[in-house]
This record gives C-alpha cells, sequence and structure tokens, in this order.
C-alpha cells in the first residue's frame, strides 16, 4: 500500500480544524441573569434556603434583598458558572425578632395595658395606653385591627416574623404610572 503524502502546510491546517471541532465554543453558554420566566426555578428547591428562624430567606438584608442558588433548565449553561446553576438576587422581608403571633395575642389579651406597643418599640404609645387604660378599650380595638391587617409594625421598620407560607399581606398600590385594565362589567 503506498503512503500518502500530504503537502506540508495542509498538516498544520488539517490539525486546527480537528482541534476546533473537539474543543467546545463559549456560544453553547448563557448569562442566566437574563433567563425568561420558565427557563429557571428559583430558590433552588434541593437546597434549603428558608431560614427557620426568620422565616425568610437566608442573607436577608435590610433593603430587602437575598442572593439565592437558582437552576436553569436543562441544557443551559450559565456563563458565571459553567453549570445550570446561578445566583439571582429576590425580594424579601428582613426581619428583627418580632413575631406576629406574639404581637397580635399582646394586643388582644393586654393591649388595654400598652403592652403590644411596648413589645413592639414604641414606649410612648404604650404608656400612654398604659395611663389610659387602652383609650377606654377603644384604643386596644384599633390597635387590635391595625396590628391584625399589619398595618402597625415593629418600630424599627422590619417585618413580623409569620411562616413562610404564612398569613402575610402584602400591599398593593398604584400610582400616576400604574395601568388598570377595564373590567367587562364596568
Amino acid at each position: 500500500m503506498p503512503i500518502v503524502r500530504l503537502p506540508h502546510l495542509l498538516t498544520p491546517t488539517l490539525l486546527v480544524l480537528v482541534l476546533m471541532l473537539l474543543v467546545p465554543t463559549s456560544s453553547d453558554e448563557t448569562d442566566c441573569n437574563t433567563l425568561r420566566m420558565g427557563q429557571f426555578i428559583c430558590p433552588n428547591p434541593s437546597l434549603r434556603q428558608i431560614d427557620p428562624k426568620t422565616q425568610q430567606l437566608r442573607g436577608c438584608t435590610r433593603e430587602n434583598k437575598a442572593r439565592v442558588w437558582c437552576i436553569a433548565a436543562e441544557g443551559i449553561i450559565c456563563s458565571e458558572t459553567k453549570n445550570n446553576s446561578f445566583t439571582r438576587e429576590l425580594p424579601c422581608k428582613w426581619t428583627n425578632g418580632y413575631h406576629f403571633d406574639t404581637a397580635l395575642l399582646l394586643s388582644v389579651f393586654l393591649g388595654m395595658f400598652g403592652a403590644d406597643r411596648f413589645y413592639l418599640g414604641y414606649p410612648a404609645l404604650g404608656l400612654l395606653k398604659f395611663c389610659t387604660l387602652g383609650f377606654m378599650f377603644l384604643g386596644q380595638l384599633v390597635d387590635v385591627i391595625l396590628i391584625a391587617t399589619q398595618v402597625v409594625g415593629p418600630a424599627d421598620g422590619s417585618a413580623y416574623i409569620i411562616p413562610y407560607y404564612g398569613p402575610v399581606i402584602t400591599v398593593v398600590r398604584s400610582d400616576n404610572w400604574t395601568y388598570r385594565l377595564p373590567q367587562d362589567n364596568w
């Protein structure tokens, strides 16, 4: 069998072409922060990212943001980690140790003495309620409603500790940039 010799310049060119086909390119990688809904799941359900003490995402800051691990859909490779996991900043509620159920129970049973306001960090209002017997029990009733609807919260601006899937009220506000779709019965 005769030996076939390739021209001298053709051998390095073939070697480069074969290497280019074998080495994966970075065009398969995606910036996972630009993924659309349905292309990822956040937070990663296999990791325990809910803090049992605060019932919020671990690492929640005063700015109400937490960085959590997420998973991209199958076949998507993230450019940051070179696999299908990545981190994303999610909203959370920063807590500082005030329990919703404790505040509500104090308001119902000891609200006439201002115990709920002392607990939440409002000593002046607590003393005023104590001296006036809860504004003759009318202030106690108002405070029960305000705490139950989560209008009144802790004085330091933190959120109540409520179970993650518990009775959390989220207020939806509108401004000049809010667009309301008309209903059929309007």
